[in-house]
């Protein structure tokens, strides 16, 4: 009997390892070869786990005005960096770049730099993320 549960239980966890591992799984989603450049305004900031969402006015490739989703890192992961909820505010004037959605014309994207310009603020480029110039 103890074999049995102890069985069930290893299972149980390599099946939610599993399922963790995959979730993290960008890219399936995101084009991690390709990186785009956008500059705009912050129309929304959703500071959350499992991933935190920017969301902002910028023109596509072929300069319409799009509503881009810019998909960031855990809101307990970017705490640990400097990033608090009230660090971005709607209006903000940001330039980002990031991977692009594979998916044609969806306006989806992995964040991986972000600059404020009105003071400087920067996010990215690794070792402790933040900056303010």
């Amino acid at each position: 009997m103890k074999y049995r549960m102890l069985l069930v239980i290893l299972i149980g966890a390599f099946l939610f390892s599993t399922i963790a591992y995959a979730h993290h799984s960008f890219g399936a989603v995101y084009d991690g070869k390709k990186t785009i450049k956008l500059e705009g305004k912050l129309v929304q900031f959703s500071f959350r786990n499992p991933h935190s969402f920017v969301n902002m006015e910028a023109a596509d490739e072929s300069g319409a005005m799009q509503r881009w989703a810019l998909e960031w890192s855990a809101a307990g992961a970017l705490g640990g960096q400097g990033v608090t909820k009230d660090t971005l505010k709607v209006g903000d004037h940001i330039i980002i770049t990031g991977h692009p959605s594979r998916v044609p014309g969806e306006y989806r994207v992995q964040m991986q730099t972000l600059k404020r310009t009105s003071d400087g603020f920067t996010w990215g480029a690794r070792p402790g993320e933040t900056n303010v110039d």
